[in-house]
């Protein structure tokens, strides 16, 4: 029988689907692209923003008018928070939650005997472990492989759905961790990146998080490869924490810091728990250990109550720092979250102006820290060729996109070379090879 994935959202969906490829692999699935005719569609779903949904909601009518006999799995992020209005989208036969992955074979055998909808979301009440679905051994397409390490939070930003989502903290076995990046390293990957719901948060349901025991475990594993965070949130770590994790070698220098706003009082607002101060000093620490030092974020434009003066501070920061990257939000009401009863919701023509300028800021951002980079030497994972250009690309340490020419025979892809970055080009920057 064949089984096609589709794959909305976050590192952590991804890494999931990849789990259930492997599972259904072993089950003697044929895999095949989400755009082929297939027996299975599993939709993997977000619901981050409203666009999520949409998008979600489009490819489930999408693979109905590939294959109209096909079974349709609808799973993940989306149908946790609305399982019935996923339920009642015309052509989906199961739905399934977020903590119903490994069960979704079970689901597909049970729907081939009756052909009867199939409806399986369980509250997180009495959820208090991590649910393992088994290890990946690899990541389809890609050079880098991602390893989920914790699922869940209990922060509660008041714009974030996702604690509804995903429910409580849960963190991952350590052995378990371990054991796949051994076996990932082994086949060849030269980057494990670290993702979760909130990376940080590891180890915190019994009491303060454990991430840097992760880092500390990882880095002594043989071979040579690095380790890359995922995502980071100011509101667990502060710059003590974030200097300590600059003593583990293979640790890459990048960290993806969520700011949200550049200002105090709207970071306030969105139950952020941290203020520019703090969130400043975490980056000035990093620089000041390496000039390359990469920092990307994301900042939430137009959240209820936001000001021009609020607005402002936001530009003001991003103007004040070298961001490798900005990735910019509209705000998106979540029915559920405290912000959607909040008061002064900002309208979508200022969102849209305020969204417009700040992605030129981080634009200018961005070119600051590529030319700052010029003449330094990093390392680079090549991951592919472009052949529009006729050049192979590559990601550095510190998360810039390098093209370079291959003036040898030598397979470079998937693997590691040292690097000078000589000038700005095209998304990133001309390296050569050493």
């Amino acid at each position: 029988m064949k089984i096609a994935f589709h794959t909305l959202g976050c590192k952590v969906n991804q890494y999931e689907t990849q789990a259930m490829r492997e599972l259904f692999a072993a089950r003697g699935y044929e895999l095949v692209d989400e755009d082929e005719f297939s027996d299975v569609y599993v939709i993997n779903t977000c619901t981050v923003t409203g666009l999520s949904d949409k998008k979600s909601r489009q490819y489930i009518r999408r693979v109905k008018r590939l294959n109209p006999e096909s079974i349709t799995a609808v799973i993940g992020c989306y149908v946790q928070v609305s399982p019935q209005e996923a339920a009642k989208i015309e052509g989906v036969d199961i739905v399934a939650g977020t903590n119903e992955r490994a069960n979704l074979p079970l689901y597909i055998d049970e729907f081939l005997l009756n052909r009867q909808k199939i409806s399986r979301v369980k509250s997180f009440d009495a959820l208090t472990e991590y649910e393992e679905t088994g290890s990946i051994t690899s990541m389809e397409g890609r050079t880098r492989a991602f390893i989920k390490i914790q699922e869940g939070c209990n922060q509660f930003c008041a714009y974030c759905i996702i604690p509804y989502a995903r429910g409580p903290v849960r963190s991952r076995a350590m052995a378990d961790i371990i054991s796949e990046a051994k076996n990932l390293v082994s086949k060849g990957f030269k980057e494990l990146v670290l993702t979760g719901i909130n990376t940080a948060l590891y180890g915190a349901e019994n009491g303060e998080s454990d991430l840097e025991e992760v880092i500390a475990g990882l880095n002594t594993i043989p071979g040579e490869f690095r380790i890359r965070l995922g995502s980071l949130e100011p509101t667990v770590i502060d710059a003590t924490y974030a200097g300590r994790l600059l003593a583990y070698d293979k640790l890459c220098h990048h960290m993806h810091l969520s700011v949200q706003s550049g200002s105090d009082r709207i970071l306030g607002l969105m139950n952020r728990n941290y203020t520019m101060v703090d969130y400043r000093k975490i980056l000035e620490l990093l620089k000041q250990n390496d000039a390359g030092y990469s920092i990307t974020t994301d900042i939430i434009v137009g959240f209820p109550g936001e000001t021009e003066e609020d607005f402002k501070d936001t530009v003001r920061l991003v103007e004040m720092f070298n961001f490798c990257k900005v990735h910019v939000f509209k705000y998106s009401k979540r029915s559920g979250t405290k912000a959607a009863g909040m008061p002064d919701h900002v309208s979508p023509e200022t969102k849209a102006t305020r969204s417009a300028k700040l992605i030129n800021a981080a634009a200018e951002s961005t070119q600051r820290f590529l030319v700052a980079n010029i003449g330094t030497i990093r390392a680079a994972i090549i991951e592919g060729y472009d052949e529009k250009n006729h050049l192979y690309h590559g990601l550095t340490d510190n998360y810039i996109k390098v093209y370079l020419e291959n003036k040898s025979d030598q397979l470079i892809i998937g693997q590691a070379f040292e690097i000078r970055l000589e000038s700005v080009f095209l998304d990133g920057l001309w390296a050569v090879f050493l």
